[in-house]
C-alpha cells in the first residue's frame, strides 16, 4: 500500500515559540518545534509537560454533581447500606470497577461488584444486574464506564429503592437518567476543566473527592494509578492535560510497584524485566484483560485485578492468557472471512464505508475485526452479528472521521447505541441491517473528506542523522508517555543509503534489518522495517531513498537509538 506523506506545518508564531523553548530548556530546536506543535507556549508549560506533577491534578469537586456523589456515598457507609460497584466488561470498565472497589473496601466491608455478561446482558446497565442488586439488598449502585444512557434501567432500579451514582465518559443522549449524581465531563452543563478522562479516570476522581471529604491523604490513592494508566492507554483517550499526569505516574507505579494482579499479568506477558510503556499496555496487557470479557466474563478480570495473593493471581492470569489465545484464533479466522466478503462486494472502490453482518460471528471479537477492516480498506467499518433476535455490533473509524455521529444519524433504525469519535457499539432489529448499511453509507459519503479515505503518514519533522545525538534521544524520551494528541513523533530523512550490511530477516524473510547513512553526516543508524522486504533489492543497489520513522530504544543495547521505519520511498 502506498502512503501519502503529509508534512506537519509550523506557523511563524510556533517557530518563534520553538526557539524560545529550545533556548530556555537547553534542547534541540527540533524538539522545541514538537512542543510548539502540541500547543505548549511557555517554558512553565513545557516543564510541566516534561515533569507531570500529581499536585497539578484538578480539584475533583469542580466536576458537576461531585459533592452530591460524595455525600451519597458517605451516607450509604454511615447507614451501613449495601453498595454495588458495577462496570463495563472491557479494560476501562474492569479497571474502573477494580479501582473503586479496592479503595472503598479499605474502609467499608458491605460492598460487592458486578460486571454484566456480554452475551446474556449486553453492554451497560441491565435489568438482570438491577435484579441481582435488589436480591442482595443493595441500596446504592456506583456504575462506571457506562450508565449515561440507562434511562429505563435506572428508573426500574429507583422503583426498587436503589440509587445510582453514574461515573461515565461517553457522550450523553438528550435525556439523562434519574441518578442521584452523574459524573461525566461530557454532559451539556459540564463544569469540569478537562473533558477527556477515561471511565476509570472518572472513578479515580470520585475516589479522590471521597478521600478529601474524609481526611484521607492523597498518597493512599497512588497505588491505584497503575489501573488508571492501563485504562488511559487501552481506551485511546488523549494523553495530554490531566490524562498525561495520570498516565505518567500510573506507568511509574506499574514499573515500580504494580498491584499483585497487575504483576501477574505483566509476568504472563513476558514483560517482567522490561520498562513498561504505553505500547506494552496497548498491545499486551490491555488485550489480555479485554479477553476475559470477550471470551468468558469480564468479572474474571476484576477478580484478578483485586487479588492479593500472587499464586492465586498467577493462576487467574494464566487462565485469562488462555482466553487471549482463543481470542487471537477467532480474530484471525473471522478477519479472513470478512476480507473475503469485502473483496467480493460489487463496486467496492466506490464505497466509502463497510457494513458486514454474519449471524455466526463471535460477538466478543467483532470490534477487533472492524478495526482490522479500517486498517486494510481505510474506511469506517461496522461489523454485526446475531444476538437473540437482534443484530449487535461495533463500529470503528479512520483518523479524523467521527463514527459516533455517523451511527447517531441512523438512530431511528437502532435499538441502542453509544461510544466515542472512533469507536461505537450498536444494536438493531435484524431486518434493519440492510437499511442501516444504506443510511450509514449515505452519511459517510456526505461527511468524509477525500484525504481520510487514503492511507497517510503525518511527518512531524525533517531531520538529518547528525541531529540524532545521544542528548537528542535522551530529551526525546521526556515526551513519554505517547498517545493521542501526543503521538510518537514521526521523522523523515531524505537521501539515505545502505551502509552495506542491510539484510532481510524474519521467519518469512519479510522484514529488513538496516544499517544506513545519509549524505550529511558519518552517523551509521540501525533500523528495522517490518513487512517491507519488497524494498530490499532496490536498497542493495546503493541508490538513495527517503525514509520516515520513529526513534526507539534498541532492545539489545540499552540507551542506544534505533529507527523503526514506517515507510520507504525509492528515489527514481
Amino acid at each position: 500500500m502506498t502512503h501519502k506523506w503529509i508534512y506537519r506545518p509550523i506557523t511563524p508564531e510556533q517557530e518563534g515559540t520553538s526557539r524560545t523553548l529550545a533556548q530556555d530548556l537547553g534542547i534541540s530546536l527540533i524538539l522545541g518545534r514538537l512542543l510548539a506543535q502540541r500547543g505548549i507556549k511557555t517554558t512553565i508549560e513545557a516543564r510541566k509537560f516534561f515533569r507531570p506533577q500529581l499536585p497539578d491534578l484538578h480539584d475533583p469537586f469542580l466536576m458537576k454533581d461531585m459533592d452530591v456523589a460524595v455525600e451519597r456515598l458517605n451516607k450509604a457507609m454511615g447507614k451501613k447500606e449495601r453498595i454495588l460497584i458495577y462496570g463495563d466488561y472491557d479494560v476501562d470498565g474492569t479497571t474502573a470497577v477494580s479501582l473503586v472497589y479496592k479503595f472503598v473496601q479499605q474502609f467499608y466491608s458491605n460492598i460487592d461488584y458486578y460486571v454484566p455478561d456480554r452475551y446474556e446482558e449486553g453492554y451497560g446497565v441491565s435489568r438482570q444486574g438491577v435484579d441481582y442488586a435488589a436480591q442482595t439488598g443493595v441500596k446504592l449502585i456506583i456504575v462506571l464506564d457506562c450508565g449515561i444512557k440507562a434511562v429505563e434501567e435506572i428508573a426500574y432500579a429507583k422503583e426498587q429503592g436503589i440509587d445510582f451514582i453514574i461515573c461515565d465518559h461517553h457522550v450523553p443522549d438528550g435525556e439523562m437518567p434519574a441518578a442521584v449524581a452523574i459524573l461525566n465531563a461530557k454532559r451539556p452543563d459540564n463544569t469540569y476543566p478537562y473533558t477527556h478522562l477515561s471511565g476509570c479516570g472518572v472513578g479515580f476522581k470520585f475516589m479522590q473527592a471521597f478521600a478529601i471529604s474524609n481526611g484521607i491523604e492523597f498518597h493512599h490513592l497512588i497505588p491505584l494509578l497503575d489501573l488508571v494508566a492501563v485504562s488511559v492507554a487501552s481506551d485511546i483517550v488523549p494523553i495530554m492535560g490531566e490524562n498525561r499526569i495520570l498516565a505518567f505516574h500510573g506507568l511509574k507505579q506499574l514499573n515500580s510497584n504494580p498491584s499483585v494482579g497487575m504483576k501477574a499479568i505483566i509476568d504472563v506477558c513476558g514483560l517482567a524485566d522490561k520498562e513498561l510503556t504505553v505500547g506494552d499496555i496497548v498491545f499486551k496487557i490491555g488485550p489480555r484483560i479485554n479477553a476475559s470479557g470477550r471470551i468468558q466474563n469480564g468479572k474474571e478480570a476484576v477478580d484478578l485485578l483485586i487479588e492479593k495473593d500472587y499464586s492465586i493471581a498467577k493462576e487467574k492470569a494464566d487462565r485469562i492468557n488462555q482466553y487471549n489465545e482463543t481470542r487471537k484464533d477467532l480474530d484471525k479466522s473471522m478477519t479472513e472471512e470478512a476480507n473475503k466478503i469485502v473483496a467480493a462486494l460489487e463496486g467496492l472502490e466506490h464505497r466509502r464505508s463497510i457494513v458486514l453482518y454474519n449471524e455466526e460471528w463471535h460477538k466478543g471479537v467483532i470490534g477487533i475485526v472492524a478495526s482490522r477492516l479500517t486498517e486494510v480498506y481505510y474506511r469506517p467499518a461496522v461489523v454485526l452479528t446475531r444476538t437473540g433476535e437482534m443484530a449487535t455490533g461495533s463500529a470503528r473509524s479512520v483518523a479524523g472521521f467521527d463514527v459516533y455521529k455517523a451511527v447517531e444519524h441512523c438512530r431511528d433504525l437502532l435499538i441502542n447505541f453509544g461510544g466515542h469519535t472512533y469507536a461505537a457499539g450498536l444494536s438493531m432489529k435484524k431486518e434493519n441491517v440492510e437499511a442501516f448499511g444504506k443510511m450509514f453509507e449515505e452519511y459517510v459519503v456526505g461527511h468524509i473528506l477525500p484525504e481520510q479515505t487514503n492511507p497517510t503518514i503525518n511527518i512531524d519533522s525533517e531531520i538529518d542523522f547528525r541531529d540524532i545525538s545521544r542528548k537528542f534521544f535522551t530529551d526525546l524520551k521526556k515526551f513519554n508517555p505517547f498517545g493521542p494528541e501526543n503521538l510518537k513523533p514521526v521523522f523523515c530523512t531524505h537521501h539515505v543509503y545502505d551502509y552495506g550490511t542491510s539484510k532481510v530477516v524474519g521467519r518469512e524473510q519479510e522484514h529488513i534489518k538496516l544499517e544506513l547513512v545519509d549524505n550529511k553526516s558519518n552517523n551509521v543508524m540501525n533500523g528495522i522495517a517490518f513487512g517491507q522486504s519488497a524494498h530490499v533489492r532496490y536498497i542493495k543497489t546503493k541508490r538513495s531513498f527517503d525514509i520516515c520513522y520513529t526513534i526507539e530504544e534498541n532492545s539489545h543495547k540499552r540507551g542506544e537509538a534505533q529507527l523503526l521505519i514506517e515507510d520507504i520511498k525509492p528515489i527514481e
